[in-house]
């Protein structure tokens, strides 16, 4: 049971009519002090039995036993006995913690991964106007090609023709026609 008064916890445990009591100034911690009265009951019944434990007098045992509670007292207080629940408390944090850092990093790399992508769609869109461009400049350069081709075909058929015209008699064709 737990009794609390001002700013003191008193727990106590009572078995076999004998009266294990312990305070605490921690409010919100109760299984530290009832694993010192647990720990006091075994050592106690340990060292001294219990049928002359119910049949003692008050503070009959206190010189035989107060360097066992002096020596169990330090022990709880320094932090030796720090039960499963503080110490899986202490590894949820230390694993919280990780778990924070490691999410601020995936944020991190997720915000480099929004640039990347970002980066990636320029260009992709510029891929496609260099590819709509070339494509043009292809036509374009495939219809200078004939123009000039065109062009030299026709001068070079005007030159064929002058030449024939000429060895012909002029434009009239006057010796090679046949009369």
């Amino acid at each position: 049971m737990t009794y609390v008064y001002d700013d003191y916890v008193f727990h106590y445990v009572v078995e076999n009519s004998i009266c294990y009591l312990c305070m605490s100034d921690e409010k919100n911690k109760h299984r530290l002090p009832y694993a010192f009265l647990q720990d006091m009951k075994d050592l106690f019944l340990a060292k001294f039995g219990l049928e002359p434990a119910q049949r003692a007098i008050a503070f009959s045992f206190n010189e035989d036993f107060s360097p066992v509670i002096q020596q169990r007292m330090e022990y709880y207080n320094s932090g030796g006995a720090m039960d499963n629940i503080d110490s899986l408390k202490t590894q949820i944090d230390d694993v919280k913690e990780g778990m924070v850092q490691n999410i601020e990093k995936v944020l991190e790399r997720g915000e480099k991964i929004e640039l990347l992508v970002d980066k990636t769609d320029r260009l992709n869109q510029q891929a496609f106007r260099f590819e709509a461009s070339s494509r043009g400049l292809r036509k374009h350069l495939y219809w200078r090609r004939m123009r000039n081709i065109a062009i030299c075909s026709t001068f070079g058929l005007l030159i064929v023709f002058i030449l024939v015209a000429e060895g012909c008699g002029g434009f009239d064709f006057n010796r090679c026609r046949r009369h």
